[in-house]
C-alpha cells in the first residue's frame, strides 16, 4: 500500500490541551475504514506557546471583560501557530499540502459546559485553512454535546482502534491538564469500551509550580517528591463531587483551577509549598487510581500517555495508589504499544480527521452519553 494515495490518504492532527503547554502536530498515513493496516507515523512537531499567547488563552478560562475581541485575537495567534506546525510537518516528511487530506484540528478549548449544551474552542479554521492549503476539520465536540452527549471524552474511540487487543483488558490513561481513561475490554468491538475524565491531571500541579517557582511543570516530579502530602488537604481536595458522580462525565478548567485550590487551602493552616506540591500529585494518582479500580478491576496493564507519562514520580504514586485498591495492573506509557505518550492525542484528531472525511462516526454514546453515533466535526474547505 502506497503512502500518500486513495489506498492510505495523509492526515495531520493538531492538538493543544488544557496544560495549555503548546501545540503538539503529526502526519500519519491512515487506512481506509475496514481495511486492516496499521497507522503509520510520518512526522511529529511540538511548538511551545509564546508566553503572550498561553497567558492570552488562560486568562479566557474565567470571564472578563472585552472577551470577544479577546478570544477573536488569541485565536488567530493560536491559528498562526497552527499553521507553523502544519509547515513544519511538511518540511520534515517532504512534502506538498495538495498531498495531504486533511488538518483536523482541535482547538483551544476555554469553556466546556455541556450540561448547558456547549463547548468552546478557540480557533480559527478557516484561516488554517488559508494559511495551509489544505482542508481542516474542526469542531469535534460540539456535534456529540448537541445529540446530549458530554462532548468528551473523544479518544476513547481511537484508543480502541489503535491500542485494543482481543487477549488482554487495557486501560490507556490520558494525563494532560484533565487526566481520562479509556477502558478497552478485551475483545475486538469498541461497543464495550467505555471512558470518562477523572478530574485533575496536571492543571493544578502546573499551576502551582509556576506560582512558586516559576517553572511550566516539575519536572519528573522532583519538586513534589521533595515534599510529604498533607493529609487534610488530601481529604479537602477528594471531598468535590464531581469524583463521586457515575460516567458519562467530564470535567476541565471550569472547575478545576487555582482558585478552586486557594479556597481548600484558605480553610486549613498555611503549609510549606513543595508539601502542597506533593498533596497535589497524590491527589491526582489517588483519583486516578479510585476511577480504575471502581470501572476497571480486571485490567491488566495501564498504559499511560500525555505529559503526566514523563513524570516518574506520578507513575509511582499512581502504582502505589492502585495497590491500596489491590489493583495489582502494570502501569506503563503507551511507548510500549509503540506511539510516544506525547503524540498519541495529536494522532487522534488525524483519526478523527480520518473518520469524518469517510463519512463515520468518531464518538462512543456509550462514554459520552449521547443519543447515538454521530460523524464529528465541521470541514473548512482549502479552496
Amino acid at each position: 500500500m502506497s503512502i500518500g494515495t486513495p489506498d492510505s490518504p495523509l492526515f495531520i492532527g493538531l492538538m493543544s490541551g488544557t496544560s495549555l503547554d503548546g501545540v503538539d502536530g503529526v502526519l500519519a498515513a491512515f487506512p481506509p475504514a475496514g481495511v486492516g493496516a496499521s497507522i503509520q507515523t510520518l512526522a511529529s512537531v511540538h511548538l511551545p506557546f509564546p508566553a503572550n499567547v498561553r497567558d492570552d488563552l488562560l486568562a479566557l478560562q474565567s470571564s472578563g471583560r472585552d472577551e470577544i475581541h479577546r478570544e477573536a485575537m488569541a485565536s488567530i495567534a493560536l491559528t498562526q501557530l497552527y499553521a507553523a506546525a502544519v509547515a513544519k510537518l511538511l518540511e520534515q516528511a517532504q512534502l506538498l499540502p495538495g498531498q495531504v487530506r486533511a488538518v483536523g484540528v482541535h482547538g483551544q478549548t476555554i469553556r466546556h459546559r455541556p450540561e448547558l449544551g456547549y463547548t468552546r474552542q478557540a480557533n480559527q479554521p478557516a484561516l488554517l485553512a488559508e494559511l495551509a492549503g489544505i482542508d481542516v476539520i474542526a469542531d469535534f465536540r460540539s456535534r456529540d454535546v448537541a445529540a446530549g452527549g458530554q462532548g468528551a471524552p473523544l479518544v476513547p474511540a481511537f484508543h480502541q482502534a489503535v491500542f485494543g487487543n482481543a487477549g488482554e483488558a487495557r486501560v490507556v490513561l490520558n494525563i494532560g491538564g484533565i487526566g481520562n481513561l479509556s477502558i478497552l475490554p478485551g475483545g475486538a468491538s469498541a461497543a464495550a469500551v467505555t471512558g470518562f475524565d477523572t478530574g485533575p491531571g496536571n492543571v493544578l500541579m502546573d499551576g502551582w509550580i509556576m506560582r512558586h517557582r516559576q517553572q511550566r511543570y516539575d519536572d519528573n516530579g522532583a519538586w513534589a517528591a521533595s515534599g510529604k502530602p498533607l493529609p487534610a488537604l488530601l481529604q479537602r481536595l477528594r471531598a468535590e463531587p464531581f469524583f463521586i458522580l457515575p460516567p458519562p462525565k467530564s470535567t476541565g478548567r471550569d472547575l478545576f483551577h487555582m482558585a478552586w485550590l486557594d479556597q481548600q487551602l484558605a480553610a486549613l493552616p498555611p503549609a510549606d509549598a513543595a508539601d502542597v506540591q506533593a498533596t497535589l500529585t497524590a491527589f491526582t494518582a489517588g483519583t486516578i487510581a479510585d476511577a480504575i479500580a471502581t470501572h476497571a478491576a480486571g485490567a491488566n496493564t495501564v498504559y499511560v500517555c500525555g505529559g503526566g507519562a514523563r513524570n516518574g514520580h506520578l507513575l509511582r504514586q499512581l502504582t502505589a495508589a492502585l495497590a491500596t485498591h489491590g489493583h495489582r495492573s502494570t502501569v506503563r506509557t503507551t511507548d510500549a504499544l509503540g506511539i510516544a505518550p506525547d503524540l498519541v492525542e495529536a494522532l487522534a484528531f488525524a483519526w478523527l480527521a480520518s473518520r469524518f472525511d469517510c463519512r463515520q462516526p468518531g464518538n462512543l454514546p456509550a462514554v459520552t452519553g449521547a443519543r447515538g453515533l454521530r460523524i464529528l466535526g465541521a470541514l473548512y474547505p482549502a479552496h
